[in-house]
């Protein structure tokens, strides 16, 4: 394949050329835990242990980095794993920011670590703007974890003046870009200095696996030490999640591209809707960060959005239990279209709408996905 290709292309080849020996269009899985020596007690190439990578696990995180334009990935056997371990570079003392919505799982480790081990954490409001640049603290700010747009309430946040606010205050970047992958968002190049994603979700596609990759700007010291971290852990994902992962990669521009189109048909088709006090959706051109969504996100606007039910929690839980094409279900980013009420999920503390509903499209007919929820709504 020729060095520069569109991202189309190479997410179809996987970064892979055909194996010379057999021919085989499709990347071997290599399952080893472990390799051998050579005569001179010299390993063969750089694979000792699977704990410390493999040849599949290497040719995923090869992909990954070209498509995010960083310098390396590394992928784990979960997104909390990788989002952990970033976390875990944090000592006594050291600032985090992050928004006040997000991704449940990764907020009660912040929470965690800040009542455990003293690490500073500051929430704020992703949906005022300002509230970023009053959180972070210049000199004393050692890390902003963003997310945009912002699970499950899909407000925007602006990356490069995320970036511009994190590296003034002498802070780095990492973003979460789980439901905005790099077929439309690429972090890296608007400043960030970290991209996390939970692969489980659009890379990989098919909601039979899970994993998580960071993927940096540079490799620096921060880089090698979250790569030692991993080590450490045991975290590294498997081989054959890793080959399931390739295999996924290689639809990403198209099922996203889908989900995208049918995404923005149901949110305009239940916008003003008389059961919905409203839908959030960055795509909508009345959603107040669609601008800025439409400057960051420039292959679609995603297949994630939330109706805010005209009720109370039992309504909308009702509603969630009521469909029949949408499948009641924790995650998103798959080929089958899910909806959940995400307060029930998220637990007692969440700050989520108690009636909100989080829909993830697939690559269903958007009709069939429109009937199923007015047929909900209507009973």
């Amino acid at each position: 394949m020729p060095d520069r290709v569109s991202l189309d292309t190479l997410l179809a080849h996987a970064g892979y050329t055909p194996d010379p020996a057999t021919g085989a269009v499709i990347p071997p899985l290599v399952s080893s835990a472990t390799f051998a020596r050579g005569p001179d007690y010299r390993l063969p190439d750089e694979f000792l242990y699977a704990r410390n990578g493999s040849p599949t696990v290497r040719l995923a995180e090869h992909v990954l980095a070209e498509l995010d334009g960083g310098a390396g990935a590394l992928l784990f056997g979960s997104g909390m794993a990788a989002a952990t371990t970033v976390f875990e570079t944090l000592g006594k003392g050291d600032r985090i920011v992050a928004p006040r919505v997000m991704y449940h799982g990764a907020q009660d480790w912040l929470h965690r670590i800040a009542e455990r081990r003293g690490v500073v954490l500051t929430m704020f409001d992703a949906a005022r703007d300002g509230a970023l640049e009053e959180a972070v603290s210049p000199g004393r700010t050692s890390l902003v974890w963003i997310e945009s747009p912002v699970n499950p309430t899909w407000d925007v946040v602006d990356i490069a003046r995320a970036a511009d606010v994190a590296h003034a205050a002498g802070a780095a970047l990492a973003v979460d870009s789980t439901v905005a992958p790099p077929v439309t968002t690429r972090p890296l190049e608007l400043g960030a200095d970290l991209v996390f994603h939970s692969a489980t979700k659009y890379l990989n596609g098919h909601s039979d696996l899970t994993a998580g990759v960071l993927v940096t700007r540079e490799a620096d010291e921060r880089w090698a030490e979250l790569a030692k971290l991993r080590t450490l852990a045991g975290n590294v994902i498997g081989a054959f999640e890793a080959w399931l992962l390739i295999r996924g990669l290689r639809t990403l521009a198209l099922r996203y591209e889908r989900a995208s189109s049918s995404a923005l048909h149901i949110a305009r088709r239940f916008e003003g809707h008389p059961a919905v006090e409203s839908v959030l959706y960055p795509g909508l051109e009345s959603h107040p960060g669609h601008a800025v969504a439409a400057r960051q996100m420039t292959g679609g606007f995603g297949g994630m959005l939330s109706l805010l039910i005209a009720g109370d929690a039992a309504r909308a839980k009702a509603i969630a239990a009521g469909t029949s094409v949408f499948m009641p279900a924790t995650s998103l980013g798959g080929i089958e279209s899910l909806i959940e009420h995400r307060a029930s999920v998220e637990g007692p503390h969440s700050v989520v709408p108690a009636n909100l509903l989080r829909l993830s499209v697939g690559i269903e007919d958007p009709e069939d996905l429109i009937a199923d929820l007015e047929a909900a709504l209507e009973r």
